[in-house]
């Protein structure tokens, strides 16, 4: 193995084509400022739609980080009413974990678990900060339950933020995905819910940094909760 240069997802090349014209455009007209300032703009709007290959980790037990980001909420809540009941995550209160995504962290996210799509659900809300505890419930937002094949099920949930205007589904209901597999992306900076089954603790902590595809946030059955410092 080698490092190279992640590749672009095709999502975003026609946003940087749009920015790198707009910069001929400007060295054309003889606005070497602008172009300069607008050729920093197209750098950022590449590497914000950057689709690194990722080592998803094969473990029956894994349930895989779906975004890159910071860990800033871990709390005990309901399931959202529409991956609520017997037959979606139940009723009872499960641990939630919210994963940040600067607009400087790679917005393709990955399914937690393997399986079947059981539901995606869009809702439109607001764009208020995805950091705040409140926007899982206030944001545009979409829900994806996913299930395996011996009935556990798994739901997380896509946030738009403050800058976010756009989740770009790449699954629907029905489909077969395998672990750590793209399901989709939130422009430009947002949140991802994750619902941890009944009797599951996570292995991540408050601060901590996750890789979408990498990052194991819990396994399913272990209810010892992950400790650690920020130092």
């Amino acid at each position: 193995m080698k490092w190279s240069f992640p590749g672009i997802h095709p999502e975003g090349r026609r946003f940087g084509a749009i920015a790198a014209g707009i910069v001929l455009v400007f060295v054309l007209l003889g606005w070497s400022a602008l172009a300069w300032l607008m050729a920093g703009v197209t750098v950022w709007v590449f590497a914000f739609f950057r689709d690194p290959v990722r080592a998803v980790p094969q473990d029956e037990a894994a349930i895989i980080a779906p975004a890159d980001g910071l860990v800033t909420l871990i709390q005990t809540v309901s399931p959202p009413p529409e991956m609520a009941g017997p037959d979606r995550l139940g009723d009872a209160p499960l641990t939630r974990v919210s994963i940040f995504m600067s607009v400087f962290d790679v917005h393709v996210n990955r399914t937690p678990i393997g399986g079947a799509v059981k539901d995606v659900v869009y809702i439109s809300g607001k764009f208020i900060n995805a950091d705040l505890d409140k926007a899982s419930e206030d944001n545009e937002r979409q829900h994806i339950l996913v299930e395996r094949g011996d009935g556990v099920r798994i739901g997380f949930t896509q946030i738009a933020g403050l800058v976010a205007r756009r989740i770009v589904p790449f699954v629907k209901r029905g489909d077969i995905v395998a672990a750590g597999q793209r399901i989709g992306l939130i422009r430009f900076g947002s949140r991802v819910d994750v619902y941890l089954p009944a009797g599951t603790a996570p292995k991540v902590t408050l601060g901590q940094h996750t890789v979408a595809g990498e990052t194991i946030l819990a396994r399913i059955g272990d209810d010892q909760a992950a400790t650690g410092i920020l130092q």
